[in-house]
């Protein structure tokens, strides 16, 4: 059987234990600041971060080209010669990234695409949930597995509360008078994938602990998760006692498994410090 080979984009916000131990293959996004770019994956967060304090600018990000992709479709035949490839992208309605892997994987044979419409928690499900597939099933053969992996994507739910609305204001997630009045009022809007595209669908009042909280409560009442896997998103400056107590609150929902990932210089572009979300696929 040939060796299939997993690859997808920094804006799944993988771990890195996981990484190496699917031997999994991320592609960088981009985060531009002051006209300079910046590997996603490299840039620490913290550097997003302290940009907006000194400027008051917020980083913006690009996708990740076409001659990119060619080089990391090229580094796996080179490093695994007969190997499929199986790509699993970041969303198309929120990046040209998914368009740029289309147009260079033209040039490659033993090589499938597959649009998640999903990013970071979301994305990284998708990816997960193949690999661990190839774990417990390492002759599947590849068509067998790709119909599997396209099978859950509709099923892959991810929600987050941005930790700052300067943030969201900045990417075009929220009008302005949205951003004035969530800002007077405390008010954080919940963001969702729908259709592989990025929706506010309600929003909370309060402090992150309580909207924390209610974010779970919301979730898991809307949608019907596997208990096998959660995977919970923070951005950093996320308090460690909400992160305990949300922990605390999917264990006694039943997970078997909770995996915290911390989002990227990407996604935290977005999302700003102090950020929350959920994701997981839904039961059969």
């Amino acid at each position: 059987m040939r060796k299939i080979i997993l690859s997808t984009e920094s804006g799944a916000d993988l771990p890195e234990d996981l990484v190496e131990k699917y031997q999994i293959q991320v592609v960088p996004m981009h985060v531009v600041m002051d006209g300079k770019d910046y590997l996603d994956g490299e840039l620490p967060v913290e550097d997003v971060f302290d940009y907006h304090s000194r400027t008051k600018k917020i980083p913006s990000t690009t996708a990740t080209n076409v001659h990119e992709y060619q080089e990391l479709f090229t580094k796996i035949r080179t490093n695994f010669p007969e190997s499929i490839i199986i790509h699993i992208g970041y969303t198309s309605k929120a990046s040209a990234s998914f368009q740029s892997a289309l147009i260079a994987a033209e040039d490659f044979e033993n090589l499938y695409l597959v649009d998640t419409l999903n990013v970071t928690g979301g994305l990284a499900a998708v990816v997960l949930y193949a690999a661990t597939l190839l774990e417990e099933e390492p002759n599947m053969d590849h068509i067998s597995l790709i119909e599997k992996i396209e099978s859950v994507v509709p099923k892959t739910k991810l929600a987050f509360i941005p930790g700052s609305l300067d943030f969201l204001r900045s990417g075009g997630r929220v009008s302005n008078m949205a951003y004035i009045g969530g800002s007077l009022l405390k008010i954080k809007p919940c963001i969702e994938l729908k259709e592989g595209k990025l929706v506010s669908t309600r929003k909370y009042r309060g402090n992150m602990s309580k909207v924390a909280e209610k974010l779970m409560e919301d979730y898991l009442n809307q949608y019907d998760i596997d208990r096998k896997q959660l995977y919970l998103i923070y951005s950093i400056g996320l308090d460690e006692s909400i992160k305990s107590r949300i922990d605390e609150m999917a264990k006694e929902a039943g997970f078997k498994n909770i995996t915290w990932m911390q989002a990227g210089a990407m996604i935290s572009t977005h999302a700003g410090p102090g950020g929350f979300g959920i994701a997981g696929i839904e039961k059969d």
